[in-house]
């Protein structure tokens, strides 16, 4: 094929024409225009401008598959042509002379001379590239590889008017970042060289050039400076990689510079029609046109540091991306040096870039018209993924650029394994350092509206192919906040409708309480009953299927309360391998007092599989290992998430210990009602004394545990589950809208999830399970507790030898043989006897107890009250409930005493003693 190639001097095509002699002119209407300035400085300048324009010889281009071969042959054009009269110069026409200069003559003929060198220019195809802008053809060549015989004359070898018509056409060359005769190319770079490409060419005027036009034109050079950095600019960021925001900056970039060229054709036929057309008004009109491309090239700079591309003017203490490096892998990037080594300017970092120059130079009406323009058209690729967002739940973001990230492998398959709320915190999260500074203050808003809408599109209750309309196209929209707000309020309330009221959330929470805060526990009573003989094994030996098979019973029993519940297949039995006081002191370990329990405390003490089971954890027995397992259904998992059911189990454990223990005293007050050594009165004062004495310390044990038991369920459980139902339900009090009459939601669903984490901290606190020192003392006086409980047996067995009128009688024997019914195992000797040091002995073994008691009960009075006054208010009841269960408070211990009849006086004492009567023996 043929094609003409890019000419060097000009845009106007000049061909030789024979009857003019050798004379140039242009090939349109513009030869027909008048002569500027005078004759001889008009002759001059063409001598000297078109030495290589009068041997234009018409070329063919031969296209091969990477070059394209450029052959010369000489132009063949008819004498008899139509225009040659119009070409030919007119005899004293306008002051014109009628015959050329004898110099431009001897110039005509060294240049058909020269003609016969050979010299073979080559086009080369850039190699391919996925960015849509940029070019397919190498730069032309340049000025300083031609031969020397069509070098021009030298700038000092013509005249000043001569020298501004030269350099007016070179000026509209540099326009487009190309060289003139006169105007060179310091450095050309190569197309490879991108770093170069983005700083612009740079030019450099040949000397010779008139003082008056040097100033004049270096201040025009700088437009075709950056033009070309615009240039390389539009090509380099147009690239797949740099993200749709980068393209459709761009592509508005592009129009600009469109514009620009048509400026400039503009001007090159004022230069070729206007006689009066000279450098001056060049540079007037231009002036506009170099304030907008400096604005451009500013802006284009400042991105190009950001990238990898400017990598030696970042500062070095820049560190890697690490969410950019992990995105990439995601996707099937690989870590080549240099592919990922610093983050690419893309998304809202550009957003971002473009608002903060904005207002830099918002004084400059005209700069600031062209970056709004410039932010507008970058923003609407931007807008469109966040109104997908907004109103579907649904993110289209295949270049990483939009402020919400999503990690798209974690799923809700796993939230029953999720003990750190994995999946609604963590899948979809906020790019901090990539939010438009138009989001910066609703970015939470948006993060929300998103998340409920998703969760309500993955239950089906949003139709995700409906397209919204009439929504903000750009940040300088009206409506633009409107609409976030608007999408914001639309989506709580559908989740929340879609929790409340599809499926039932109040009534699930009620449930939960039925089970692990046991506060209508008949159903529980019973399963206890059913499975005492199973639960006093170790906690490796229990069976928990024979477990859940009675649990599974009990619940189907007609006339109890869990019988109605529709969420009793939900409830589980598993053991748990850790001790209770152990669990929570790896849980307070890790961020100290009263900081409640963090994601990886909770993971840590969710694994005790992985951990070495201690010698306190191989003795639990099954009261201390057994704990309820809840499962609830997507998206009631995202309010009652693992996380929370772990706090659920803690306070169930909790609550079952106590009323274990208070069932092991209670065992021991039955036992020293019955048991004969215990109701027979003895001749011995002191072993009356000694029997008061423990008949005081196991009331005062037994209000201890009822009185604690009542306080965590009484004042603390109670008045905080009422307190969040109000909050989950709402009141009759709410505001309501005069229109519609229904009540605002004055809510969202992360306050709801946060009132209900609030409130089961709440009561692990106020409970005195998250605080070490207070934790450590209530487990060692219910150890002390449990120890006494079950010595009360061994010492039933002791009393017949240290009663001098109940040793060695038919009575004691008797009761000794329903102690030792086997053969292998007989009446030891000793207890057959009297045993004169029995009654010191037992003396010294209640001591040691009541010491102990009363120490460590004194102890957590005093912890009680400091905390009471420093930290938790409500510690100050318990603390006030409690002092009645000490040594100083006698209120107990003189009514068990005084009322002591075989011990049943004991019952008097502690309905005595409770505040109000409150609390008695069940």
């Amino acid at each position: 094929m043929t094609a003409r190639p890019r000419q060097a001097a000009s845009h106007v095509d000049f061909r030789d024409s024979p009857d003019s002699g050798g004379e140039l002119g242009p090939q349109d209407s513009a030869s027909q225009a008048p002569p500027r300035r005078n004759a001889s400085a008009a002759l001059e300048g063409r001598a000297a401008t078109r030495e290589v324009l009068e041997r234009r010889t018409e070329r063919k281009h031969t296209a091969s598959r990477n070059t394209l071969q450029v052959r010369s042959k000489p132009v063949e054009r008819p004498r008899g042509s139509a225009n040659t009269a119009d070409i030919r110069p007119k005899s004293r026409e306008n002051g014109r002379p009628t015959t050329r200069p004898r110099e431009m003559q001897d110039a005509s003929n060294e240049d058909r001379k020269a003609n016969s060198t050979s010299w073979k220019p080559q086009v080369f195809a850039i190699r391919e590239t996925f960015a849509p802008l940029a070019s397919r053809m190498s730069d032309p060549l340049a000025v300083s590889s031609l031969p020397t015989q069509l070098q021009p004359r030298p700038l000092k070898e013509i005249t000043p008017e001569a020298q501004e018509s030269a350099i007016l056409r070179d000026l509209l060359c540099t326009f487009k970042g190309l060289e003139g005769q006169y105007i060179r190319y310091e450095d050309s770079p190569k197309p490879t060289e991108e770093k170069k490409r983005l700083a612009g060419v740079s030019f450099t005027i040949l000397p010779g050039l008139d003082p008056s036009l040097k100033d004049l034109t270096n201040s025009m050079l700088r437009m075709g400076s950056h033009y070309s950095s615009i240039a390389a600019f539009v090509e380099i960021q147009s690239k797949w990689e740099n993200g749709i925001i980068n393209h459709a900056l761009c592509a508005s970039i592009r129009k600009l510079l469109d514009d620009y060229a048509l400026l400039i054709a503009k001007l090159e036929h004022q230069l070729l029609t206007n006689p009066a057309f000279s450098l001056h008004i060049l540079h007037l009109h231009t002036m506009p046109t170099s304030s907008m491309l400096l604005q451009l090239y500013t802006l284009s700079q400042e991105i190009s540091k950001k990238n990898s591309v400017l990598q030696d003017d970042l500062d070095d203490d820049d560190e890697f991306d690490v969410d950019n490096i992990l995105e990439q892998l995601e996707k099937g990037g690989d870590l080549a040096p240099g592919s990922m080594a610093k983050k690419i300017c893309k998304g809202g970092s550009v957003l971002r870039l473009l608002t903060d120059r904005l207002s830099v130079i918002s004084g400059d009406p005209t700069a600031r018209d062209l970056l709004q323009n410039l932010l507008r058209d970058a923003s609407r690729p931007y807008m469109s993924m966040l109104n997908e967002w907004l109103h579907h739940g649904g993110i289209k973001d295949p270049h990483a650029e939009f402020l919400i990230k999503e990690q798209k492998s974690i799923k809700r398959d796993h939230l029953e394994e999720d003990f750190t709320d994995e999946y609604w915190e963590k899948r979809y999260t906020i790019r901090e350092n990539d939010v438009p500074p138009q989001l910066e203050g609703v970015k939470d808003k948006v993060l929300l509206a998103g998340k409920y809408l998703n969760v309500v599109r993955e239950c089906g209750g949003v139709d995700f192919s409906t397209e919204v309309k009439d929504v903000p196209t750009s940040f300088d929209d009206p409506l633009f906040l409107k609409n976030i707000n608007a999408a914001y309020a639309h989506a709580n309330a559908s989740l929340l409708n879609l929790l409340l009221t599809t499926h039932a959330l109040p009534a699930r929470l009620r449930s939960m309480k039925h089970y692990f805060f046991l506060d209508r526990s008949d159903f529980f009573s019973y399963f206890l009953f059913l499975s005492d003989s199973e639960l006093k094994k170790s906690a490796r030996s229990v069976n928990v299927g024979k477990l859940q098979s009675l649990l599974d019973l009990v619940l189907r029993q007609p006339g109890s309360v869990a019988a109605e519940d529709p969420y009793k297949e939900d409830v589980k039995i598993q053991m748990n391998d850790q001790s209770l006081t152990k669990f929570l002191m790896g849980v307070v370990s890790v961020k100290g007092f009263d900081e409640g329990m963090n994601d990886k405390s909770m993971e840590r003490t969710q694994t005790p599989a992985t951990q070495a089971v201690t010698e306190d954890d191989d003795k639990m027995n099954g009261f201390q290992a057994l704990e309820f397992k809840y499962s609830v259904p997507f998206p009631l998992s995202l309010v009652v998430s693992s996380k929370t059911v772990v706090r659920y189990q803690i306070l169930f454990r909790y609550l079952l210990s106590m009323r274990h223990l208070e069932g092991l005293i209670l065992n021991s007050w039955e036992e020293h009602n019955k048991v004969m050594s215990w109701t027979h009165k003895s001749s011995d004062p002191a072993l009356e004394r000694w029997k008061r004495r423990a008949w005081t310390l196991r009331a005062r044990m037994l209000n201890f545990v009822q009185q604690f038991t009542y306080y965590c369920t009484s004042e603390v459980i109670e008045p905080n589950w009422n307190i969040l139902m109000t909050k989950v339900i709402g009141n009759d009090k709410a505001e309501k809208d005069p229109r519609t009459g229904q009540q605002y939601v004055n809510r969202t669903v992360d306050e709801l999830m946060e009132d209900h984490v609030d409130f089961l901290d709440t009561c692990l606190k106020e409970c005195m399970l998250m605080n070490s020192k207070l934790l450590k003392l209530h487990s060692k006086l219910l150890s002390c507790i449990t120890l006494f409980s079950a010595y009360t047996t061994t010492l039933s067995r002791t009393l017949c030898s240290t009663d001098p009128s109940l040793a060695s009688t038919p009575l004691a024997l008797a009761y000794l043989t329903t102690q030792y019914p086997s053969k292998h195992h007989p009446i030891p000797e000793k207890l057959k006897t009297y045993d004169p040091d029995g009654l010191a002995k037992m003396q010294d073994m209640l001591s040691r107890y009541e010491d102990n008691f009363n120490k460590h009960l004194n102890m957590l009075l005093d912890a009680l009250d400091y905390y009471a006054a420093t930290e938790t208010v409500a510690l100050s009841r318990l603390c006030a409930q409690l002092s009645m269960a000490s040594e100083k408070g006698g209120g107990i211990a003189g009514g068990g005493i005084g009322g002591i009849g075989g011990g049943g006086g004991q019952a008097f004492g502690l309905d005595g003693a409770a505040p109000g009567g409150r609390v008695g023996l069940r």
